[in-house]
């Protein structure tokens, strides 16, 4: 390893460190840059595999080619085909004209496939083929067509768990694995991480013509000791913030404000967790808007409880609220035991648990215990009541989690526990405005 080699990447690309992990990674890249080897990146989100795409293709003979990126995870399933591979006038609705694909605009030059793990099976194999022989067919067409571009994979899930579900072809995991670089996350790369906030923090500072922050010797150790689940995308943001937020630069930030800008840990959710059976026939996608639903019920259960709690305070302080409560006990009964614990894998009875949270007062003492509740019955229930509407509850549980990750549907469809995918259908369907 030719660490002056090494170095001199890193200054031409901007990549600050100097782990090991991330100089034998550089290293990786830089010797297979001059071959034609398919590469398959990995790495937590916001570790910096783009820029491994870029040394690679920088590096080789064709770097005076045309160098795309794609987020595979960004493209509707409807239109990946069209828009890697091409199509052909009136082969779909809006097909109006002729459009060449990107395997066919990039020839000669480098393809970066980033979230590779997000691609339809049925684009895997189109791609398969392109690997193989190098051939494609636009979308509508019947004709061959040949393509000479390299493709850089990278994706931040495993892509066997993927294979052994279902989702990722195994022949197209081994063609792109021929020559694997693993990007490591920012908590396993030490002394980096001080590096980095130093240059995040000088650079801002430059652009706005203000006194860089320093920081104390504990809160350097504190910042060491963050394990960045964000990675350096999380620290140049939270440089960023302390930078401009701190406007006293006359003392070094110590561990108390550095505390503020650094997020605990994400507390256990308070809703459900679904666990997909393992010999379940069920689409992923179905399974997550079945996950989505089982949220909403949640919630609605959890809404109600406080109604009922609200009712029971209030009938206590009243003259003959007590009256009331005795004779309506088996009301209230609930409260004591209202904690709801799901089983790993759900099913219809978790929906006959959550019905209470969407049955009125008046109609709650009306219900058999063995009666079996489906979640048709609930939809039905509650399709009048615009406050109970699982469509507005899902509606508005999408539009929270957009404007809480400034509109980043990637980090939206994390915190909604659905794909990316998913999240865009669902944000046609109920036109969603995202600006």
């Amino acid at each position: 390893m030719n660490l002056q080699e090494i170095q001199s990447v890193k200054q031409r690309f901007g990549i600050i460190g100097s782990a090991p992990a991330l100089n034998y990674a550089i290293n990786v890249a830089m010797q297979v840059a001059a071959t034609d080897l398919t590469v398959l990146i990995t790495g937590e989100s916001g570790s910096g595999k783009e820029s491994f795409s870029k040394i690679i293709h920088s590096l080789s003979h064709r770097k005076h080619g045309q160098f795309i990126a794609i987020n595979c995870g960004a493209i509707p399933e409807g239109t990946i085909d069209s828009e890697l591979f091409g199509h052909e006038k009136g082969s779909f609705t809006g097909a109006v004209d002729q459009r060449k694909g990107y395997f066919e605009t990039t020839n000669g030059g480098t393809i970066f496939l980033d979230e590779i793990g997000e691609m339809p099976i049925g684009t895997q194999a189109r791609l398969l083929r392109v690997l193989e022989n190098g051939e494609f067919i636009r979308v509508g067409s019947s004709k061959v067509m040949k393509t000479d571009v390299r493709v850089v994979a990278a994706t931040n899930v495993n892509l066997m768990d993927a294979v052994e579900k279902g989702r990722f072809r195994e022949d197209l995991y081994y063609r792109l694995n021929t020559v694997p670089i693993f990007v490591p996350p920012l908590r396993e790369r030490g002394e980096d991480i001080e590096l980095l906030f130093r240059k995040f923090t000088t650079d801002f500072a430059e652009r706005y013509r203000i006194k860089p922050i320093q920081l104390t010797e504990p809160a350097k150790q504190m910042l060491l000791r963050y394990p960045f689940p964000g990675n350096i995308r999380q620290l140049k943001n939270m440089a960023e913030q302390i930078s401009i937020l701190e406007s006293d630069h006359s003392r070094p930030v110590d561990t108390d404000v550095l505390g503020r800008y650094l997020p605990q840990q994400q507390p256990t959710s308070r809703m459900p967790v679904m666990v997909p059976s393992a010999a379940g026939s069920g689409s992923s996608e179905n399974f997550n808007e079945r996950e989505i639903l089982y949220k909403v019920l949640f919630d609605l259960r959890r809404d109600m409880t406080d109604l009922k709690k609200l009712v029971l305070e209030v009938l206590g302080n009243e003259q003959y609220g007590r009256q009331i409560l005795n004779n309506h006990k088996e009301l209230f009964d609930t409260l004591q035991s209202d904690t709801y614990v799901p089983s790993a894998e759900p099913s219809e009875t978790h929906v006959a648990k959550l019905l209470p949270a969407v049955e009125t007062i008046e109609n709650y003492n009306d219900l058999d215990e063995d009666e079996e509740i489906t979640i048709e019955d609930i939809s039905h229930e509650t399709e009048d009541d615009d406050s109970l509407s699982l469509e507005k509850k899902e509606k508005e549980m999408i539009v929270k989690a957009l404007r809480r990750n400034n509109n980043k549907r990637k980090y939206a469809a994390q915190a909604l526990g659905i794909s990316e995918r998913t999240l865009y259908r669902k944000i046609k369907q109920y036109q969603i405005d995202e600006e």
